[in-house]
């Protein structure tokens, strides 16, 4: 191999001998390095040397990024790197594999720096995502109410009334590594003070989030490990009271003459629905037309306990889920201008048994506020949606329902040995308790119904 002392000028000069693919010009001051110039022109500073009797090459780099002698800013220059490569040689180690390991530690580095500047509102929607196949319909709204950020809520284009932003909203900017017990402790004092019930909802669900982020290995550590603490929640969050609201014997005519003067027939529907089969409010939302089996009298109820249940269609919500079947498969009339009919958009039944054209869902949202008004024009205050199925449990108890019937009815998760190993109770006999406690509700309530009549409006009241 040809040696002379690279200079800037020899370096400037040389180029790759015609018809070679590449060639090579060595240094005589540092041995192992070398200018290799290819057939395109291109020209780098190379370094080669033995390692256990093994030729080793390493690329320092491009002639016009590096100097011959030392480089600007006290950089080395090509034939000081030369040397310390053949240092590393003399050493036993392989250079490539040195440079492989100081890349791998610089990219580690940049790795956790970005790591540590993810925020938590970052880390909540891919927490979101991963889980939401695993929650209720009522978990991921929960999730999704207390990670809201507030502003104008924007309803077919316009604005509406301001959102409130979440219990979260304080902490979504801040960096998941900022995220200590002294934060969420302030962050807790504070949400407690404004709403307690929904403080006490988001911390629970914060220290779920955090569990996770600790558990992936991608997310680990950025967190404190006692940001959560159980002790935290203890002196923070005042201890809830067991609600009690439930609908008094006494109350049922006013209750169900209110419900029934709700404009909306499939919320009155749907409240009537939900007293009397002691059902969740997203179970009985989310139920579809294929759930119902009007031929034998029965409804599959989706829950969170066993994955479903099948429980009665009592001849009451049957004659309230017929009209509801009625509507729902009955299309929307024409409308018409100046006397000419105009194109409507494609129809087709709706699969959801209390459906909204309305919603974005297809299915009823939010039913709440009209109970909430019914219940004030009956006079009855603080009855939730579920102080119905806290109702339906109650009620069924005047007619001295078997405590398992009516919890196996409900969707309850059975309590006892005798309920797990020894109850196997088939439709029939549910049917046979559930139709009484309907038939007792609806006396008590001052309505009239006969299943064989099957009056248009499913409803006859008694003056």
């Amino acid at each position: 191999m040809a040696r002379i002392k690279l200079t800037a000028g020899r370096v400037r000069d040389f180029s790759c001998e015609t018809g070679k693919p590449q060639s090579f010009l060595w240094d005589t001051d540092a041995p192992g390095l070398a200018i290799r110039a290819t057939a395109n022109g291109a020209k780098s500073y190379v370094f080669q040397g033995k390692l256990n009797s093994a030729s080793i090459r390493v690329t320092i780099g491009d002639v016009k990024s590096w100097d011959i002698e030392t480089g600007d800013h006290d950089r080395p220059g090509a034939r000081e790197q030369a040397r310390k490569l053949q240092t590393l040689i003399d050493q036993g180690i392989d250079p490539r594999q040195a440079k492989a390991e100081q890349l791998a530690g610089v990219e580690a580095k940049r790795v956790e720096a970005g790591r540590k500047d993810l925020t938590v509102a970052e880390l909540w929607k891919i927490y979101v995502e991963a889980r939401r196949h695993k929650w209720s319909v009522r978990h991921q709204l929960d999730h999704d109410n207390i990670a809201n950020i507030g502003g104008m809520a924007v309803k077919r284009g316009k604005k509406g009334q301001k959102k409130e932003p979440g219990s979260l909203a304080t902490l979504l900017p801040l960096r998941l590594s900022g995220i200590t017990k002294e934060r969420v402790k302030a962050w807790l004092r504070d949400e407690t003070a404004r709403r307690p019930t929904q403080a006490a909802l988001a911390f629970r669900l914060l220290r779920a989030f955090l569990n996770w982020c600790n558990d992936t290995p991608d997310y680990a550590g950025l967190a404190a490990a006692d940001a959560c603490s159980a002790r935290m929640s203890k002196e923070n969050i005042p201890k809830q009271k067991a609600k009690t609201d439930c609908l008094q014997r006494e109350q049922l005519p006013a209750w169900f003459a209110a419900v029934g003067k709700i404009k909306n027939p499939t919320i009155a529907k749907y409240l009537q629905t939900l007293l009397l089969t002691g059902a969740r409010r997203e179970e009985l939302a989310w139920m579809k037309w294929a759930d119902v089996d009007f031929k034998w009298n029965s409804l599959t109820i989706h829950d969170k306990v066993e994955g479903e249940r099948v429980i009665p269609l009592t001849p009451y919500v049957h004659a309230l889920l017929t009209e509801l079947h009625t509507i729902n498969n009955t299309p929307p009339k024409l409308k018409k201008i100046r006397g000419k009919e105009v194109p409507q958009p494609k129809w087709k039944p709706s699969e959801w048994v209390f459906a909204s054209r309305a919603a974005a869902s297809g299915r009823l949202q939010e039913p709440s506020i009209q109970h909430r008004k019914a219940c004030a024009a009956a006079g009855i205050e603080g009855m939730t949606l579920h102080g119905l199925r806290r109702s339906f449990g109650t009620l069924a108890e005047w007619v001295e329902c078997p405590a398992g019937v009516a919890a196996q009815i409900m969707g309850h998760k059975p309590s006892a040995t005798a309920e797990k190993h020894y109850r196997q109770r088939p439709l029939d006999l549910l049917r046979a308790w559930h139709t009484k406690i309907e038939a007792w509700i609806l006396a008590e309530a001052e309505i009239e119904f006969s299943a064989e009549e099957k009056p248009a409006n499913g409803v006859r009241r008694v003056k």
